[in-house]
């Protein structure tokens, strides 16, 4: 089925625990995680567990169906999510490349006001609290960009994001900038009288305009997974295109097209509920 693949044109731009979900006969469930909404996804076959396995060949798993296992497990909505190579696992001998499933889930870590920016909350004994900003450091943001799916962080600017104090007792934590998530870190409990921290990630490293005349126009692309493909245009809108145009530095759009593909090619599509405002969260 050929995809009409957005074409952008913007030559004239102004410059450790486990959750189960039981869905009808199947069950799910995060295990590894280091709270019980992040983990290795493995689905119940008989009596036993066993992990999601995906194939190069057959990529059946994406952010939207994910999100709806994240919100079966009561963990809020699906945070990202990461397909890890198992040719180092010991029962991989096949000549295909097979892929876990990782997922984050909100309900662990979350940055209040956007995706990739804002007030800094972690899940800790069943409710949302948020860090002292004065011990929140480079290496702490490192870790929550990257276990956000975002890019490296670029501020840490609790300010901006509301003078909200931190609770009295909050917690220290103490990243070396490698861990794969914040939970993850050695921390400790001490107290405290401050400011909440804030911080801002970059995305604007997940999207780029190819073929074009010049880095403002052209083929959108975008970056999800570690991986580049083109955007299938089914659901696009101009606020997405806005959003493309203001995270490159390139003003705001002047025109926008839909082009078939030419041939069979992978391409992400954007969610149905996608309205441009977060490009972070449209990748499905």
């Amino acid at each position: 089925m050929d995809h009409p693949t957005l074409m952008l044109l913007v030559t004239l731009c102004s410059s450790g625990l486990c959750a189960e979900l039981h869905s009808g006969s199947e069950e799910f469930r995060l295990v590894g995680g280091a709270s019980r909404c992040t983990g290795r996804l493995e689905r119940k076959f008989l009596e036993g567990w066993n992990a999601v396995l995906e194939d190069n060949e057959n990529l059946r798993w994406n952010l939207e169906r994910v999100d709806d296992v994240c919100k079966s497990l009561d963990c809020g909505s699906v945070v990202s999510m990461r397909r890890n190579d198992t040719s180092q696992d010991e029962f991989s001998v096949s000549l295909m490349t097979f892929f876990f499933v990782d997922i984050t889930c909100s309900d662990s870590i979350r940055l209040v006001n956007h995706l990739c920016s804002g007030r800094l909350e972690v899940m800790l004994n069943g409710s949302w609290s948020s860090v002292n900003e004065d011990d929140f450091d480079q290496q702490d943001a490192e870790v929550v960009c990257r276990e956000l799916g975002c890019g490296p962080p670029s501020g840490l600017q609790g300010a901006l994001y509301g003078e909200t104090e931190a609770p009295e007792w909050s917690r220290e934590f103490l990243c070396e900038g490698h861990e794969s998530a914040l939970l993850k870190c050695r921390s400790s409990v001490q107290k405290y009288s401050g400011k909440a921290a804030g911080l801002t990630c970059s995305d604007s490293g997940n999207i780029r305009l190819v073929d074009g005349d010049h880095r403002c126009g052209g083929k959108l692309k975008m970056k999800n997974m570690g991986e580049w493909r083109s955007v299938d245009g089914y659901n696009f809108n101009m606020k997405f295109a806005e959003s493309v145009c203001k995270l490159m530095d390139c003003g705001s759009p002047i025109t926008a097209r839909r082009k078939r593909l030419t041939s069979r090619e992978a391409v992400w599509l954007l969610g149905a509920r996608c309205d441009g405002s977060n490009l972070m969260e449209c990748r499905k």
